[in-house]
């Protein structure tokens, strides 16, 4: 199972698009797997052929199991295939604990004439090596061991599935102490599941009857988890009133030309953001902070089963019209599953927008790696005098901003929202 974005943990199969023993080439998409964010195609670094499906479509899998094995020629089927079946057999009690290649995993080590198997074995009985192939066989990075210690592996007794040679094999014969990745996983992939004592700390209440308990999809694991660690960034929030009544009248004479609220939004805040780049900025290490050199502007957007913000990319630079084009095609991308990595997890300032519900205010919690959200309520008629003690009726929308105080200030987020209403409140800078 590769990992297709820096907060994946697990994917779910969507669709194999190969079968088993279909030829695969390097290159060729072999099955569609959803992460946290989209479903993406992922293809194969080998050739060879498709020996066994480990992980049928519908089941999910952590990343860096073995969702299926790759065969370099017919010759190698059938120890394929029995690899396959030992794996389904035990992936009910190890799946989270699979650490070996699979086939279509695209960070592994180049692949060897024999398939990888994904999820180590108990050492075997002597004779289990006789009844395998007589050729050595090693792991490719258990090869790779032994080339840097300067073992000769015919040398070396393995203790895999049919007399394989592991990489905890090669560092034995080495005499160095096996590392942690390449220990057998039996005893050590046990040791995570009994040992967190604080996971029968919380007593939970007993379900209701007749309640429904719904696991989490990828994606609503994914955002359970970026919250959790939002909550540990010290944040804090400004609301400021912003005028809408010339933004309300452009929308009418851009509207019919495909431009969206949205649009028009993430334009504002983009240009706001020019005159304000810390507010763009992004914590590092606690020693220093970045300066983002583009202002990427991403849009909380609501989809079954989650939430995603697809990102408008250098919003500062493109036209008002060519924003709306794009923000659309990410829209119906998003919503298809269809997002590419660099489309939603590249925003630098994000706004989430609840006003087209009626919603007049609300909070909203800052996203892993930026400095700043803009939660933006609905546009309102409001009762507002003037200098002069007359009063009129106008349109205002409240903006609140949650921003890392590690890196913004108060008078930061002060300066950057009275510069965002300026220009709300003055469109026609917004049309250029």
């Amino acid at each position: 199972m590769p990992a297709l974005s820096s907060t994946m943990t697990e994917g779910r199969i969507v669709s194999w698009i190969k079968s088993e023993g279909d030829k695969l080439k390097r290159g060729e998409s072999v099955v569609v797997v959803e992460s946290d964010k989209a479903d993406m195609d992922v293809e194969t670094f080998y050739n060879g052929i498709l020996a066994a499906i480990v992980v049928p479509e519908g089941e999910s899998a952590p990343v860096g199991a073995a969702i299926g094995i790759l065969a370099e020629n017919e010759v190698e089927l059938d120890e394929a295939k029995a690899q396959a079946a030992s794996i389904s057999a035990t992936s009910s009690s190890f799946s989270s604990s699979s650490t070996t290649q699979a086939v279509v995993t695209p960070t592994p080590p180049p692949a060897t004439s024999t398939p990888a198997p994904a999820l180590a074995q108990p050492p075997t009985a002597p004779a289990a090596v006789a009844s395998g192939p007589m050729k050595i066989v090693a792991t490719p990075f258990a090869k790779k061991l032994a080339k840097q210690h300067k073992v000769d592996v015919n040398s070396v007794v393995g203790t895999g599935p049919y007399g394989r040679i592991t990489a905890a094999d090669v560092e034995s014969a080495a005499g160095i102490a096996p590392s942690k990745k390449s220990a057998g996983p039996a005893v050590p992939a046990a040791e995570p599941v009994a040992a967190p004592p604080k996971a029968a700390a919380p007593a939970l209440p007993p379900p209701l009857p007749g309640s429904t308990v719904v696991p989490f999809t990828t994606m609503q694991s994914a955002v359970s988890k970026n919250m959790l660690e939002s909550m540990s960034v010290p944040t804090f929030r400004v609301g400021y009133p912003v005028s809408t009544d010339a933004l309300d009248a452009l929308y009418e004479k851009v509207k019919p030309k495909g431009v969206t609220m949205t649009a028009l939004l993430a334009k504002a805040a983009a240009m706001a953001l020019v005159q304000h780049p810390v507010v763009n900025a992004t914590y590092k290490d606690g020693k220093s902070f970045t300066y983002n050199s583009s202002i990427n502007i991403a849009v909380a957007v609501a989809i079954n089963g989650g939430l995603i913000t697809p990102v408008l990319q250098d919003a500062d630079k493109l036209d008002l019209y060519l924003l709306s084009q794009k923000w659309k095609e990410l829209v119906e991308k998003a919503r298809g599953k269809q997002l590419q990595p660099h489309e939603y997890n590249s925003g630098t300032f994000t706004v989430s927008n609840l006003g087209m519900f009626g919603v007049d205010r609300f909070d909203a919690i800052l996203p892993p790696g930026q400095g700043a959200i803009m939660a933006v309520g609905a546009s309102k008629p409001t009762v507002v005098a003037n200098a002069d003690g007359f009063f009129s009726v106008k349109s205002k929308m409240l903006v609140n901003v949650t921003a890392d105080h590690r890196i913004i200030y108060g008078a930061d987020l002060a300066a950057f929202l009275q510069t965002f209403a300026k220009i709300v409140e003055n469109p026609e800078s917004l049309a250029l």
